[in-house]
């Protein structure tokens, strides 16, 4: 196996955390980073650093430092306002070869999946891609990635034992972002690093943003799945009546009756909605991780047996096909009642 750029001998122990961000903003998945990544960070006693690449985007430090970041690694030009691969990648590489840390983390999005592929394979490193959970051994800093294969029929704990950095995306709503502190104390660094434009083989000509769908941060989530026969009509009706909206299992959407990008579970989005209703879904592991955050979870299914009942807190075996529609007449008439 080739050997890393550095390895465990060379490392410094710290956690690094690709600071992602749009407009200005910095995307959620990375605030969820920074979150898990001070947990982690204090568990071993390392420092938590974020890396924010880009141009005139040093205020999103502060927002960094104040989510749990300890320092921040600035590195700001021109032709780093729009992210491209090769300018990123390039960027980055060279932070990490000056400072060494141990981790490296990043969004499992586009721009993150894009940036740390190509990224580990400039390292000569590993890659756990798309995972779930993230541990840490406080004895060997190793770091311990929770990811589902086969449908999410398999769940592996990956390690990566000398080549460094340990490199993982993770998937955006799995971990939950913590309370912002203005009084954190916290430094910037400014990354000295050489970007020649021939690099940059890609620009930025337009950036067109159609609507995009977060489940992830629903407070009312309707569910169907194989067992509602492809009925999501209804799903949208009573999903528009409690002011939430619709996903899917994995069946639903293989078979075309709902878009791919309201698929529940580990091959899916990861949810913790406040109410999550599940309505014919037979409660198969890999949907489960995509609720199983929700504050209370509702499940209807003519099957007693179905496994799904073991993680609802209200449990109703019967006939969607009944049950639904009935539902839908008796929130309309409530809705009536009260005048909304």
């Amino acid at each position: 196996m080739v050997e890393s750029l550095y390895n465990v001998e060379n490392e410094n122990p710290a956690i690094w955390v690709f600071l992602e961000h749009h407009d200005g903003v910095l995307e959620g998945v990375s605030l969820e980073l920074l979150s898990r990544g001070r947990q982690l960070a204090d568990v071993i006693g390392w420092e938590l650093t974020g890396l924010l690449i880009g141009h005139q985007v040093a205020s999103l430090a502060e927002e960094a430092i104040a989510l749990g970041a300890d320092r921040v690694i600035l590195a700001e030009h021109p032709l780093l306002e729009h992210f491209t691969v090769n300018g990123y990648v390039h960027v980055a590489q060279q932070a990490l070869l000056e400072y060494q840390p141990s981790i490296f983390l990043s969004g499992a999005t586009p721009d993150g999946r894009d940036l740390a592929g190509r990224l580990a394979v400039r390292m000569r490193t590993g890659l756990n891609a798309d995972c779930t959970d993230l541990r840490l051994d406080p004895k060997t800093g190793i770091l311990i990635c929770e990811v589902s294969g086969f449908g999410g029929g398999v769940l592996a704990l990956i390690e990566m034992e000398t080549h460094r950095p340990q490199m993982a995306t993770v998937r955006p709503g799995v971990f939950v972002p913590g309370e912002a502190d203005s009084g954190r104390a916290g430094s910037l660094v400014s990354l000295e690093f050489d970007l020649p434009p021939e690099i940059i083989q890609t620009r930025v000509v337009e950036r067109v943003s159609g609507e995009s769908l977060d489940l992830t941060q629903l407070p009312i989530l309707v569910c169907g799945g194989r067992g509602i026969h492809g009925h999501f009509e209804w799903m949208y009706e009573l999903a528009n009546l409690l002011g939430g909206d619709v996903g899917a299992t994995r069946p639903p959407v293989d078979e075309g009756h709902i878009e791919r990008q309201r698929q529940i579970g580990s091959t899916g989005a990861i949810c913790r909605p406040k109410v999550a209703i599940c309505f014919g879904i037979s409660g198969a592991f890999h949907f489960i991780v995509g609720i199983q955050e929700a504050d209370m979870v509702i499940a209807i299914n003519n099957d007693p047996k179905a496994e799904i009942f073991d993680h609802a807190d209200y449990c109703i075996v019967g006939d969607t096909h009944e049950i639904v529609p009935a539902l839908i007449q008796e929130i309309r008439d409530w809705k009536m009642e009260v005048g909304d």
